[in-house]
């Protein structure tokens, strides 16, 4: 029990200081559990990074999932979650509930508008990172653009299903070729079993049981989402519709990404609007909804994976699917986020100003957050 309080406060600590998305993430993970507790040596940790580069879901949170288990079984891993997301998830439900009564406020009106302006910058910069990493052969950036090309001409939900399922199919077809084996440990069926029974049961519970229909979308969401926390951006925005307006939504984004913690807890906030008669219940529900497929892999497949990505058919559809996710993601940064928060020449000196402030000068991002709020506060007011 002494070990789980640990592994809690431990994460606790870095849930409410570690700005700066996934990547940082794991920059802090590894300060902390490698460099300094020694939990666990640097060859387990990159072995889980990779891992969490494999499966779909939020990477940095299913890093330190696995290290909590790791630590202390089970226990340890939910200990780390819950710590680890704690802070992120009473923040963003703090704004969902209280914000609804601010929203007209001329002052709430202008940090809205600098957030979403800053969104414009942070999904740029997601962008041009992640097409550096998995657009580097001719194959993968034509896939990537092929992915936008389908998304921008069709923004549907069905139409981000084919173009996942059409980069996996020619990855593993570019792929193919002899495996190396590599001896690993067996599978985990269980949470793999409950990992399919949730993703096709939990939609056909929902249509009769409302509060399920909400679970299976962010349940779906979490399950697709390939390449960290912004992706989950597009997936929920088509899933949800018109359930949530543009404005709360990239408003809930933005302040996902300025707040420390994971990203994948913009679902606290969109699970509270959409259950406003009773918002805790539907930020619980999203959250869980979210996080748990992501969880759910891991314990399946951590034992097994080192033999899983020797095969070139399986190692090239991942490589695939994370190239559609480029494209995926630069449809979405122009429809809803560009033409949501950029109304002229202003709005878009902003948005080249902050690409240069945090993407060749490296500026924290808690002070580009409170310059984007100041900013959209005196453009409100100009």
């Amino acid at each position: 029990m002494r070990s789980i309080w640990e592994i809690f406060w431990r994460f606790l600590a870095l849930g409410c200081t570690s700005f700066g998305g996934p990547a940082a993430h794991l920059g802090y993970f590894h300060r902390t559990f490698v460099d300094g507790l020694r939990w666990i040596d640097e060859a387990a940790y990159a072995r889980l990074m990779a891992l969490s580069q494999f499966l779909p879901g939020p990477g940095s949170s299913q890093v330190g999932f696995a290290l909590g288990l790791h630590r202390a079984g089970l226990p340890g891993g939910v200990a780390a979650f819950v710590g680890f997301t704690l802070p992120s998830f009473i923040l963003l439900y703090i704004l969902a509930v209280y914000s609804v009564d601010y929203a007209q406020h001329p002052l709430f009106v202008g940090v809205a508008s600098g957030l979403k302006l800053l969104a414009v910058v942070v999904v740029a910069d997601a962008v041009l990172s992640m097409g550096t990493k998995f657009c580097q052969t001719r194959l993968h950036a034509a896939l990537a653009a092929l992915t936008a090309v389908m998304l921008l001409a069709v923004p549907a939900l069905w139409v981000q299903f084919a173009a996942l399922a059409l980069a996996a199919l020619v990855g593993a077809w570019r792929g193919a070729g002899a495996s190396q084996l590599i001896s690993a440990g067996g599978m985990g069926w269980r949470p793999l079993a409950l990992f399919a029974l949730l993703f096709v049961g939990a939609p056909l519970v929902g249509s009769w049981v409302p509060s399920l229909e909400l679970f299976a979308r962010f349940y779906a969401a979490g399950s697709l989402v390939f390449g960290g926390g912004h992706v989950v951006l597009p997936l929920l925005q088509q899933s949800l519709g018109d359930a949530v307006s543009t404005e709360r939504f990239l408003v809930g984004y933005a302040a996902a990404q300025a707040i420390p913690g994971p990203m994948f807890t913009l679902a606290t906030f969109l699970g509270a609007e959409l259950a406003p008669a009773r918002p805790l219940y539907g930020a619980l529900l999203a959250t869980a909804g979210v996080f748990l497929p992501g969880f759910l892999l891991v314990l399946g497949l951590r034992r097994a994976w080192e033999g899983l990505a020797a095969r070139p058919r399986i190692a090239g559809a991942a490589a695939g699917i994370n190239a559609s996710v480029v494209g995926l993601l630069l449809a979405t940064l122009y429809q809803p986020i560009f033409v949501s928060a950029v109304d002229g020449s202003r709005e878009m000196a902003a948005v080249v100003a902050g690409f240069f402030l945090l993407r060749q000068l490296g500026v924290p991002i808690g002070l580009v957050v409170v310059g984007f709020a100041l900013l959209g506060i005196a453009l409100h007011h100009a």
